[in-house]
C-alpha cells in the first residue's frame, strides 16, 4: 500500500499510540523495523500514520513491546482496519481537513463531552443558526462555502440519531445562550430545538448560569471524545487557527477535570430545560 500524503488525525492518532508503546517499552526503531523485516524509514511511516499497518504486524509489534492490555491492542487493531469510506470525505478538497477529522474522530467516538461558553455546540444548533454564524466569519465567506459548511454541519448531526447513537454530554454557559446570532426568530428558535433534542435520551443538555461565578476555562471550547479505551481518549480545542487535538495523558486528565468542575457547578438537566425554556419566552 502506498504511503499516504495526507492522514487523517485518526490515522496519526495510531500512529503516535505506536510511538508511544514502542517508547514505553524502551524499544528502539530499528528493532521494531528488524522484527517486521523492513527498514527504519517504514517503521517512522507508521508512527506518522502516513503508512498503513496490518493487524499481523501490529499485534507483534505489541507483543514485541510487552503489550498486554489486549482491549487496548484490540482497539489499535479497529483503528488499523477501518476501510470505511465516511461521508465527511465527501467534502475533502473542499472544506478544511482539521473540519474533517472532527467529523471522523465523533462518528468513532462511544461518549461525548463539551463545554461552550459564548456559541452553542455545533452538535446542537439549528440551520438558521449555524447560517448566521457563517456569515460572521472574516474574511466573508463565498456562499459556496458557506452552503458547504452549512451542509456539512448538518451531516455532522446525524452523529446523534439512530439507536447506536453514543452519548452526548453538553454543558452551555448561560452567555451561549443569550447570544441573538440571527436576530430574536432565529434565536428563540434555537433555543427551543435545544430544549427539543435536550428531551432524547442520549443527550445531557445542562446549563451553566452567571450565578455559578468563575469557572476553569472560561471563554473556551472544549470536545472531549472518549475512545472505546480511556488511552484513545482525544480532547479537541478550538483556537484561532483551527482545532487543536490533544491526548497526551496529562492534557486527557486535565480536560476531564475541567469538565466535572463544569458540570458540578450547571444546573440539572431538568432544571436547564426550565431555564432555557425561560430565555425562549424573553424573546
Amino acid at each position: 500500500m502506498p504511503p499516504r500524503t495526507s492522514p487523517t488525525e485518526r490515522q496519526k492518532r495510531l500512529g503516535a499510540e505506536l510511538r508511544r508503546m514502542r517508547l514505553a517499552a524502551g524499544v528502539s526503531a530499528e528493532s521494531a523495523a528488524g522484527l517486521l523485516g523492513v527498514d527504519r524509514a517504514k517503521v517512522s511511516a507508521m508512527e506518522q500514520g502516513v503508512r498503513a499497518i496490518n493487524e499481523e504486524r501490529l499485534r507483534a509489534l505489541a507483543c514485541h513491546y510487552d503489550c498486554a492490555d489486549e482491549d487496548y491492542i484490540h482497539a489499535l487493531v479497529a483503528m488499523a482496519q477501518t476501510r470505511k469510506r465516511g461521508w465527511w470525505e465527501r467534502y475533502r478538497g473542499s472544506l478544511s481537513s482539521a473540519v474533517l477529522d472532527i467529523a471522523e474522530l465523533e462518528a468513532h467516538a462511544t461518549r461525548m463531552r463539551c463545554a461552550h461558553s459564548v456559541h452553542i455546540p455545533g452538535l446542537l444548533q439549528t440551520s438558521e443558526h449555524a447560517l448566521a454564524l457563517f456569515r460572521f466569519v472574516v474574511p466573508r465567506l463565498p456562499e459556496q462555502q458557506v452552503a458547504l459548511r452549512l451542509a456539512h454541519r448538518l451531516e455532522r448531526q446525524q452523529v446523534l440519531e439512530g439507536a447506536s447513537a453514543p452519548e452526548y454530554v453538553a454543558v452551555v454557559h448561560e452567555a451561549a445562550l443569550r447570544m441573538r446570532f440571527g436576530g430574536p426568530k432565529v434565536a428563540r428558535a434555537q433555543l427551543d430545538y435545544l430544549t427539543h433534542m435536550s428531551a432524547r435520551d442520549n443527550v445531557v443538555l445542562r446549563v451553566l448560569p452567571f450565578e455559578a461565578g468563575g469557572f476553569p476555562g472560561a471563554g473556551q471550547t472544549v470536545n472531549y471524545l472518549e475512545g472505546p479505551v480511556p488511552q484513545l481518549d482525544t480532547a479537541q480545542v478550538d483556537s484561532t487557527h483551527g482545532p487543536d487535538f490533544l491526548h497526551t495523558e496529562a492534557q486527557l486528565a486535565k480536560y476531564r477535570a475541567q469538565l466535572d468542575w463544569m458540570e458540578r457547578l450547571s444546573l440539572t438537566p431538568a432544571d436547564s430545560r426550565d431555564f432555557i425554556q425561560a430565555l425562549a419566552r424573553q424573546l
